[in-house]
């Protein structure tokens, strides 16, 4: 009996022993919580290496090509020079700026790859023996470089509009659910934007954050129209504006819009479905009909041939 109150004794003492030394072993949780808001001040390297290499370094150089490039066009008019800054700005708010460039900054991409692309096909009709024309093609491969960037941003812009297009019919849907539920215009779109990630409601989100500034909400519909250019939306925050200043319940203008939106889809897609043939015709001429021919005529052929018939 004695020999079991001992033993008991003795891992009561070595629980609370080790009771005792666990917060001294393991981390404390507040004091890991509170380093990871109280970190040593970093060097200045250090945070200019977490910047991303396009901002560390492509960047600077776009905009150092742009500095040299506007040197060499000291002579054109102020305005006309402002007059393609802002074609440009234009551009790039149609195609969402994704990687929120600047006029000067795409300028400065072109040059860049003018410089980049002539460069190779210097080097590259060099290396291939035929340096007679390594010039032309340098400055082939300088104009490629130079247009392709403006390549990149018609295609941008055309997926944006496409995508703007697509989801348009839906968020009205969604529009339409949320004032019949009792929702305000506002806290309608505000609805759409938290359910929704795409170009139409990042739009919205941006109308909503210019509301929240004091900017009247007429002006920043109106500045969607000019950033997104898609006849479709055009047409709502037009029925909008127009229901809003004439005081037409914006719920039954929802609901036309909605009607309308799908049946502009249903129309669409039975064109997308009557072109379809006139599509196919090529690859079938030029691909399908010459291996069936193949097929078809190889296993006469030999017969044909021998017996002396022409086709």
């Amino acid at each position: 009996m004695t020999m079991i109150v001992i033993l008991v004794a003795f891992v009561a003492i070595m629980l609370f022993c080790a009771g005792l030394a666990y917060p001294l072993l393991n981390d404390d949780a507040v004091h890991t919580r509170l380093a990871r808001f109280a970190e040593r001040p970093r060097s200045l390297e250090a945070m200019e290496l977490e910047v991303p290499f396009s901002e560390r370094v492509l960047r600077p150089m776009s905009q150092r090509m742009a500095g040299l490039m506007m040197k060499g066009n000291k002579n054109t008019d102020p305005r006309t020079l402002e007059r393609q800054t802002s074609a440009i700005q234009a551009r790039l708010n149609l195609a969402g700026n994704p990687h929120r460039w600047t006029p000067t900054d795409f300028v400065g991409v072109k040059g860049l790859f003018a410089l980049l692309f002539g460069v190779l096909a210097l080097v590259g009709v060099a290396i291939a023996g035929y340096t007679a024309m390594s010039f032309l093609a340098a400055i082939v491969g300088a104009i490629i470089g130079y247009i392709g960037p403006d390549l990149y941003l018609s295609r941008v812009i055309a997926a944006r509009q496409h995508t703007i297009q697509k989801v348009l019919p839906d968020t009205i849907d969604l529009l339409v659910i949320c004032v019949e539920a009792g929702l305000g215009f506002d806290s309608a779109l505000t609805r759409v934007v938290q359910k929704s990630d795409n170009p139409l409601t990042v739009e919205f989100n941006r109308v909503l954050a210019e509301m929240r500034v004091g900017r009247p909400r007429r002006d920043a519909l109106k500045e969607v129209i000019a950033r997104t250019q898609v006849p479709d939306l055009a047409n709502f925050i037009s029925a909008i504006l127009q229901a809003e200043q004439l005081g037409v319940s914006v719920t039954q203008v929802l609901a036309v819009q909605a009607d309308q939106m799908r049946v502009l889809r249903r129309q669409r897609a039975e064109e997308a479905a009557m072109t379809a043939p006139l599509k196919m015709l090529f690859p079938m001429v030029f691909f399908i009909f010459p291996a069936l021919c193949v097929v078809l005529m190889g296993p006469v052929w030999p017969t044909m041939a021998n017996s002396g018939v022409s086709i």
